[in-house]
């Protein structure tokens, strides 16, 4: 049985159903194919279920911070449990809202796996589709260590599995999911290790906030353990064991969470009978339009190289079928300031050049940064409080703002703000003439001298 249409998607993630939707809003013959639950990642597995257990670790804190401003001490309980079922039960909502939302707009939805069968063919179960445009949205996955007794730990999917807190965890990694499911645990009670390859997390991130996070988090009472290269993991009677290269183990972990990377979801779809290649790490590679080699077969999301965020693979998405079926023929994504959060404790927000990229980019000359580190008000009462810290890096004699980044209470929600300003070009004085609003932490933006 073959079946026509305009568009056919592979995959039921945020970029995949993004740009169905927005396809089938211009009158384009729309199939969206997916094998697992719709949302992808981002819903099931990343973004919403981690910021409510972030959410739920921040009321921790403040509970904890609420005896400073003259409140009882309270010896609060938090059931892992209640909240599990109470998210499960959401997204369980949102995957519904979802399928409705794409039933709405027209869309087909099609379950199962999906393989090229051609250039302009699919196959789901045993029926061809056909289509002009077909697009690769199957997101990503964790990656595993290639080590003895690995499947006895579980990756940072299978955080979200967990029945129960685990009293003593260990987490290896040290991008931003690592440092995001690290705090999580410590603020809900568990006794957290975490373990990173070199001398410090967030590699790629303004040293400011890697620097200013791990002094944070040491001080919370967070175990890091740099440079540990894991050899191998071990069952033992009192719990897990963690053995490095260097002789050295970690023992009695209730539980071991890999957090070393995600790769991307290319195999198993038949890319050759396309004619499409992938690279070294199976991303498939596309251009600034989303095309890749083989016209008429375009790919976004996680199974390509760009930033892997939620947000991005909507907006390239949506782009995309607006260039398709849209006639807005120049269409596509600039990638260039993509603001980011980090959901660490405290929380990271970043959005443009580190001073390290900034000077490596214009030069030393025409680099000038501006910075502050303070109590902010809310831990004005605190004993020993948490800093907050923020940059920004500026070039030229116009002093244009090309990076932004802070760390501290609130920073998450200050950042789409300031992100608008940068991508239309603010400059240093465009931020003193804004007028600041006080008392907030926000104001010492526009106010750095």
């Amino acid at each position: 049985m073959n079946q026509d249409y305009d568009l056919i998607v592979i995959g039921g993630g945020s970029g995949g159903i993004a740009t169905a939707n927005r396809a089938a809003s211009y009158g384009a013959k729309t199939a969206l194919i997916a094998a697992g639950p719709l949302g992808g990642t981002c819903v099931n597995v990343g973004c919403v279920p981690k910021k409510i257990f972030w959410n739920a670790a921040h009321l921790a804190e403040q509970m904890r911070m609420a005896e400073d401003y003259g409140f009882d001490a309270v010896a609060s309980r938090f059931h892992w449990e209640r909240l599990k079922a109470k998210r499960d039960a959401y997204i369980h909502r949102l995957n519904g809202r979802y399928a409705q939302g794409l039933d709405g707009n027209g869309v087909t939805l099609i379950r199962g796996h999906a393989c090229f069968h051609g250039e302009n063919q699919v196959e789901v179960d045993g029926k061809i589709l056909h289509a002009p445009h077909i697009l690769i949205a199957t997101g990503g996955q964790p990656t595993w260590p290639d080590i003895p007794g690995a499947e006895m730990g579980i990756s940072s999917d299978g955080f979200f599995e967990l029945e129960h807190a685990p009293r003593c965890v260990a987490i290896v990694g040290a991008g931003y999911i690592a440092v995001e499911l690290a705090g999580v645990l410590h603020a809900l009670g568990s006794d957290v290790s975490l373990l990173m390859r070199r001398k410090h997390f967030l590699n790629d991130f303004e040293p400011m906030l890697r620097e200013h996070l791990m002094d944070a988090m040491l001080h919370q009472g967070i175990n890091l353990l740099a440079q540990r290269q894991v050899r191998e993991l071990e069952k033992r009677p009192d719990g897990l064991c963690l053995h490095f290269q260097d002789g050295d183990c970690l023992g009695g972990l209730d539980a071991v969470i890999w957090a070393i990377g995600r790769r991307p979801n290319s195999a198993e779809l038949g890319l050759e009978n396309a004619g499409i290649t992938k690279d070294a790490q199976g991303f498939i590679p596309v251009d600034a339009f989303q095309n890749t080699a083989v016209p008429g077969i375009y790919a976004l999301g996680d199974v390509t190289s760009a930033p892997a965020l939620t947000p991005v693979a909507i907006a390239a998405g949506r782009r995309l079928a607006d260039r398709l079926f849209n006639q807005q023929s120049e269409r596509h994504l600039d990638a260039t300031l993509v603001p980011t959060v980090v959901f660490s404790h405290p929380p990271i927000a970043t959005v443009g050049l580190s001073e390290t990229a900034a000077r490596e980019t214009y030069g030393d000359e025409a680099v000038k940064v501006y910075q502050t580190r303070f109590t902010p008000m809310l831990r004005a009462f605190s004993e020993d409080p948490e800093k907050t810290a923020m940059k920004l890096v500026t070039v030229g004699r116009e002093e244009k703002i090309v990076g932004l980044h802070a760390i501290g209470d609130g920073v998450d929600e200050m950042l789409q703000g300031f992100a608008v300003a940068l991508r239309m070009g603010a400059s240093k004085k465009d931020f003193d003439d804004t007028i600041a609003i006080h008392p907030t932490s926000s104001e010492e933006l526009v106010t750095l001298r």
